[in-house]
Order: C-alpha cells, then structure tokens, then sequence
C-alpha cells in the first residue's frame, strides 16, 4: 500500500502520520498478496474540538471508504479501521460464497478475521423490497425539490439534458450530491 496522508487545519506530525499508516497497514493482511493501492487518508480537526478522517482505498473491483468523527484523532484512526475491517469481512464473505458455489478452489481473501467475533447477520445482506417505477426527464433541481417532497435522502432520474440515469442525495453536511454515470 502507498499512502498519501493529509492534514486540513492540523499539523501532521510524524508521529500522527506514522500511527494512521500503521494502523491502516495492517489491513493488508486481510489479502493473499500485497496490495497495490494507493490509500488516501484525509484528517480534519474543526474549530469545536472535533476531527474527522477520511480513508479510501481505491483497489480493482473494489472500494473501501469510511470516515469517522471522534474529538481524539487517534481514537478516530482506530474507529475507522474497524469499519474498514467490517467492510472487509463482508466482501470477503460474500466473494468467497460466490467463488466456492462456483467450485473456484482459489478465495481472494486470507482466512484471517478480525479479533472481534462478528455474528453472521452482519455478512448477510437481505433484500426485503423491491420498486419499479417510471423515471421522468428532469433536471437536478427538480429532482432535489421532489426528493425533498418525498422525504428521501436519495432520488433516481433522467436527465433532461443527457438522458441518462442520475441520482441526486443528501449529503450528512446537509448539502446536495449528485452522481452521474460514467459510459
């Protein structure tokens, strides 16, 4: 793994770097060969007190995010690599299902868990509902204005423009994202 580590309003000091580094490295393990990724882990403190950090790793087939807030920085880096850890298991769980209904005798992953003793309901994804509905030709801001309506933190649609399928969301900041497709 390479990291780029950075620091919006704190100064990275060695030690900071080192621990964030180490700490995400030993997700590695979670590999048969090393991982050629590129991790990009991103601190934040804000003027209250709080920090935050940001950690993505983009790898083939796959993306691992997840950011966690915390006052102690280093309470921070600990909490998100537990989420790291638990994404892993997932994918891991449900790659390595899939490989073995195939009969594919090689898994992605090591066999190595995490020290916590996970249940089984947290790798098993049900799905308990499914919609169909008419997308209509709008523009983002419409789309906003009618998810806002709804009262969903999520709305699918066709841009007027491109007539392709968007999704627009409310982001935890309160503000609006959206995502476009990429052909």
């Amino acid at each position: 793994m390479k990291f780029n580590v950075r620091g919006e309003n704190i100064e990275l000091t060695p030690a900071l770097r080192e621990y964030a580094e180490k700490k995400i490295g030993k997700l590695e393990r979670y590999f048969d060969e090393s991982v050629d990724a590129k991790v990009n882990i991103n601190l934040k403190y804000y003027n209250d007190q709080d920090s935050k950090i940001e950690v993505t790793i983009p790898m083939t087939d796959l993306v691992l995010r997840a950011e966690e807030h915390n006052q102690d920085m280093y309470a921070a880096i600990d909490l998100v690599v537990n989420k790291l850890e638990r994404q892993i298991r997932k994918h891991k769980t449900k790659v390595n299902r899939k490989l073995r209904e195939q009969g594919d005798p090689k898994f992605v992953f090591n066999n190595v868990l995490p020290e916590d003793n996970a249940t089984e309901e947290e790798d098993t994804q049900e799905l308990v509902r499914t919609k169909r509905f008419n997308l209509k030709p709008m523009d983002s801001e419409e789309a906003i204005l009618q998810m806002d309506m709804l009262g969903h933190n999520f709305f699918v649609f066709t841009d007027a423009k491109t007539n392709k399928t968007n999704v627009v969301y409310k982001r935890k900041d309160g503000k609006y994202g959206l995502i476009e497709p990429q052909v």
